[in-house]
């Protein structure tokens, strides 16, 4: 999927842990304005790298219910907090919008 079709829902709606998707939501409503382009190009970046491993997730999910264990492949190691650490924002922004609005 091409960078330029993700919105903030298609995001959501990829991310595959509850934590992540509230994670993404919170950035998206915390992050000042001018660095938002950032923190969504992260996000993006991430939401395209578990598209891609989906086909390899779904063959790893099939061996296990059939055969009771995860095929012995080193590309069926499960990198999704990897993935969802290279979204964070970068630069100490993270420590910015923890503040909130009052």
């Amino acid at each position: 999927m091409a960078h330029e079709h993700w919105t903030v829902d298609r995001l959501h709606v990829a991310l595959p842990h509850s934590a992540s998707r509230q994670q993404l939501l919170q950035d998206v409503n915390l992050t000042p304005i001018e660095n938002l382009p950032a923190v969504l190009d992260g996000w993006s970046a991430a939401a395209e790298q578990l598209e891609s491993a989906r086909p390899r997730i779904e063959a790893a999910r099939a061996h296990m219910k059939t055969r009771g264990v995860l095929p012995d492949d080193p590309e069926t190691r499960d990198v999704t907090a990897d993935v969802l650490r290279d979204a964070e924002p970068r630069e100490g922004n993270r420590d910015d919008r923890s503040r909130g609005a009052a």
